[in-house]
């Protein structure tokens, strides 16, 4: 019977000691539990920096300035087309990769001074989520992801232009579909 008490006892110590060691760790963070990340949200204080969020659309807007071709929108509806909500981040993921890589840099000299800044802002999004992964097959987002890039290419510099002008779109569905 002592020994019982005394294996309770020591688990109500330990089991305190536990507890008192959380509190510590919590009154360090200032009292707020620290998040467990998702690799597949972002952060909403990313898109909460009114400097770049103007960067973006300013670029956005002096670029699309150049789109003569306004019967193609990039981002839109067909891009989410028979994607699961909770996939949409990877799908968005996907589309970041392709704009930072394949359109933003190669156009880096282009519309100075927001280029420089906006690029490297996405480019530290798209790092952030390159652990970004959905279990499954993922056909249907890679399929939508190559119509998107199909239609840059086929479009051709008017398609890079048209990115460029899309991409406070670009911004907004990052900030809808990966954010918590």
């Amino acid at each position: 019977m002592a020994a019982l008490q005394k294996s309770g006892s020591s688990f109500l110590l330990e089991t305190l000691a536990a507890s008192c060691l959380l509190l510590l760790a919590l009154w360090a963070q200032g009292g707020v539990a620290v998040p467990i990340t998702c690799p597949c949200r972002l952060d909403s204080s990313n898109f909460q920096q009114p400097y770049i969020t103007n960067r973006t659309f300013t670029l956005a807007q002096e670029a699309s300035l150049e789109d003569n071709n306004t019967d193609v929108r990039l981002i839109g509806n067909d891009l989410f087309q028979g994607v699961k909500m909770t996939e949409r981040c990877y799908l968005m993921k996907q589309v970041l990769n392709f704009t930072v890589e394949e359109v933003l840099f190669p156009n880096s000299d282009r519309y100075q001074p927001y280029m420089q800044e906006v690029v490297s802002f996405l480019d530290k999004l798209s790092k952030k989520l390159s652990q970004c992964r959905i279990e499954g097959d993922d056909q249907h987002i890679q399929r939508n992801v190559n119509k998107f890039k199909d239609t840059v290419k086929e479009l051709g510099e008017s398609g890079e232009i048209k990115v460029i002008g899309e991409l406070y779109l670009l911004f907004m569905a990052l900030k809808n579909e990966c954010t918590f």
